[in-house]
């Protein structure tokens, strides 16, 4: 088992996402990997939770890790799940089309697994969870 890989992967999947011409057209420069105090307003992106399992081998040691990079807007974004959805392809495209070279370690794949959209803040804000597997050997 090694975590080693973990920041070195949040680190791309951050600049991958910061970098991305289509996504910043959308959020601007509201993609964060920590979230400020205040939620800010309109649409932003959000590096999420990590689950991290074993995928070493005989050869080196390596692991799969399972992401979520979330897109949401506050109430004052009304306007229903369009662009809330439209900015998570655009996630989901920068990602999956990434050519990631990581500063610890090798990502051998990226995935996306699943997506769950559904509305937040009493209904009024919208939320979509992305989450994506890495895996990265560490040989």
């Amino acid at each position: 088992m090694s975590y080693r890989g973990t920041a070195a992967l949040q680190v791309a999947v951050y600049r991958v996402l910061r970098e991305d011409a289509a996504l910043g057209a959308m959020v601007g420069d509201a993609i964060y990997d920590a979230m400020p105090v205040a939620a800010p307003a309109g649409i932003y992106v959000a590096l999420g939770p990590e689950e991290v399992r074993d995928a070493g081998d005989m050869t080196a040691p390596g692991a799969v890790h399972d992401f979520v990079v979330s897109v949401l807007s506050g109430a004052e974004a009304a306007g229903g799940f369009g662009a809330v959805k439209a900015a998570a392809v655009a996630v989901s495209e920068a990602l999956e089309g990434a050519a990631m070279a990581l500063e610890r370690g090798h990502l051998a794949g990226l995935w996306f697994l699943r997506a769950r959209a559904r509305r937040v803040e009493n209904g009024a804000g919208r939320r979509v969870d992305l989450t994506f597997r890495a895996r990265i050997d560490l040989g």
